[in-house]
């Protein structure tokens, strides 16, 4: 039987370096090194498309709004 005391406690969600340098290095050898810009890309999209989301910033409202604006 385990003793509860004689477990070493286990910190998850603390992310250092070397564990970054080896999710990095099965990101590299998963979808190699030419589609790593492309996916860094399409992240970025993502991320400013959610920020501007939670803003209220619509780009397609924004573009409209422009639109009526140069008809005047």
């Amino acid at each position: 039987m385990v003793h509860l005391e004689s477990i070493k406690h286990i910190e998850f969600g603390v992310i250092g370096v070397p564990q970054i340098i080896i999710i990095l290095v099965i990101v590299l050898l998963f979808f190699g090194g030419r589609k790593i810009p492309e996916l860094m890309k399409g992240l970025g999209q993502g991320v400013k498309e959610f920020k501007d989301a939670s803003k209220g910033d619509n780009p397609e409202t924004n573009t409209s709004n422009e639109n009526s604006k140069e008809e005047k």
